[in-house]
């Protein structure tokens, strides 16, 4: 076979077996994440016999796959549900990340023995939650709408940070200090992210702009768009010298927030990607990974310094943060225990790793152990621990997923909008939801049948509506049936379901 074509197949059967295998995690319990991971290794040295030890390489791709999750979190993010959580996921990915760097440097150093160097590299490598892990597992978890929020937002946001010190750490190591010192280096951070932020809001509002008042010929096309869009934000950032990983998460939570056309292909799309992003770069890391060079001293660390963040340095950077804003204290425990690190720390390995800095190796070593150990501890406990807490509630009502295409010839909007399982708009009737004036439910799918609906048509879970609009009124329509479908038919009287 032809090289393209030999890789074009390699790369579809792993793609499939990395499937399968997230159909199995998802049955067993575990995150899918580590599948591929060892999916990665059974494919490397110590296995099939690929070899792959190209630190750069690694590290370039790494940051591409972690540029495409960062997307797919911030197109699958409602803004509305993580609205009330903003300042206290802030906190976290700022305060919460300081807090947890200097309590792991400090262990790391006196009670591993790691160079101070070494031990504030592993601080900042292990800081940062891990946006992968969190959106994969806690989707499939019911819980308060705060928790929930707190977690995304505080995965999407902390990479960009980690990211800068990372890198600031790997110079000070190769005896580099930062210009300015510590006060230079906070200048540089808080400077690079704010300047993302603002990058991001200010090209997501502009793109929002564009792909609402551009009639492309294809609907497929408006996925593609956004998602090209949202990668452009974050070349656009590192060119200008601010944080690209900030840049490209808020720019993508304001488009999967504009009233897209195709927002639900869009955000269908993203995950894709997303998966695509994932699958290919745990599958690299499980190559890049060595497990004849892990030794026991490693694992050891590794292990030590798992249950140090795990029942010291998490809980108390998470107290220390949410301890503001009044969160009780059955909440901070999940929190707390729910801060999954995945793909990022790993990612963060390569680039000490990268940047030739002595012992980087046995970090990387490190790093991979407690990976896997912790995520395969946390992941698959997390349902037990949210009910055991009182937090997770099997027969929540989940949210309804609304699709949009665009009438243009007459300025209206066809919405199909699914009733999913537990949604409290299963009994309700037709007249009941009070819709705005000229936005009818033109049609109602049962099944393997579709007919027009009458007022006394009583709505079943697993029921597709379809419901024509003025545009003007979509916001208003989608804000009754996303009220009702939480709160029952009697939600925004009385401010029930509101």
């Amino acid at each position: 076979m032809a090289p393209i074509d030999l890789a074009l197949f390699m790369g579809a059967g792993v793609s499939l077996v990395a499937i399968f295998a997230a159909r199995l995690g998802s049955r067993l319990g575990l995150p899918a994440l580590l599948l591929f991971l060892f999916l990665g290794m059974a494919m490397g040295k110590d296995g099939l016999g690929i070899v792959f030890n190209d630190a750069d390489l690694a590290h370039g791709l790494g940051f591409a796959a972690l540029v495409l999750i960062l997307a797919e979190g911030g197109f699958t993010t409602k803004w509305d549900n993580i609205r009330p959580a903003i300042g206290a996921a802030g906190l976290l990915a700022t305060l919460g990340i300081g807090v947890g760097i200097v309590l792991m440097a400090a262990f790391g150093h006196f009670v591993l023995d790691l160079p101070w160097a070494v031990a504030l590299l592993l601080g900042a490598v292990t800081a940062p939650t891990d946006s992968a892990a969190v959106f994969a597992v806690l989707r499939g978890v019911p819980l308060p709408s705060r928790v929930r929020a707190i977690l995304e937002a505080e995965s999407g946001l902390n990479d960009a940070p980690t990211v800068l010190l990372v890198a600031a750490a790997s110079q000070l190591a190769l005896g580099h200090s930062p210009h300015g010192g510590a006060w230079g280096l906070f200048a540089l951070v808080a400077g690079e992210l704010a300047g993302g932020v603002l990058m991001g809001i200010a090209l997501g509002f502009l793109g929002v702009a564009v792909l609402r008042h551009i009639a492309l010929p294809s609907s497929g096309l408006y996925p593609l768009a956004s998602m090209a869009w949202a990668v452009a934000t974050y070349g656009a950032g590192v060119a200008l010298h601010v944080s690209g990983f900030a840049a490209v998460y808020v720019c993508a939570v304001v488009l999967g927030n504009g009233k897209l056309p195709h927002r639900h292909a869009t955000r269908s799309f993203a995950e894709g990607i997303g998966w695509i992003a994932q699958i290919g770069l745990f599958v690299m890391l499980g190559l890049l990974a060595n497990p004849g060079r892990i030794t026991w001293h490693a694992t050891w660390a590794g292990i030590m310094a798992g249950l140090f963040l795990t029942f010291v340095a998490r809980p108390a950077s998470v107290m220390a943060c949410l301890v503001w804003f009044r969160v009780p204290w059955n909440e901070q425990v999940f929190v707390s225990w729910a801060g999954l690190r995945g793909a990022v720390p790993i990612i963060l390995a390569t680039v000490p790793m990268s940047a030739r800095v002595p012992h980087a190796d046995m970090l990387f070593d490190i790093v991979l152990v407690f990976v896997i150990v912790f995520t395969s501890l946390q992941g698959p406990t997390l349902p037990w621990v949210g009910r055991k807490l009182g937090l997770a509630d099997p027969n929540a009502a989940r949210d309804v997923d609304i699709e949009a295409a665009p009438l243009d010839k007459i300025a209206a909007e066809l919405l199909q909008i699914k009733i999913p399982e537990g949604s409290q708009l299963g009994g309700v009737q037709v007249r009941e939801l009070r819709l705005p004036r000229n936005a009818v439910v033109s049609l109602l799918i049962r099944g393997q049948h579709s007919f027009a609906p009458h007022g006394d048509t009583r709505l079943r879970t697993g029921d597709e509506l379809l419901i024509v609009t003025p545009e003007k009124h979509r916001p208003e329509v989608e804000r009754r049936m996303t009220a009702i479908g939480r709160g029952g038919r009697l939600a925004g009287w009385y401010g029930v379901g509101s």
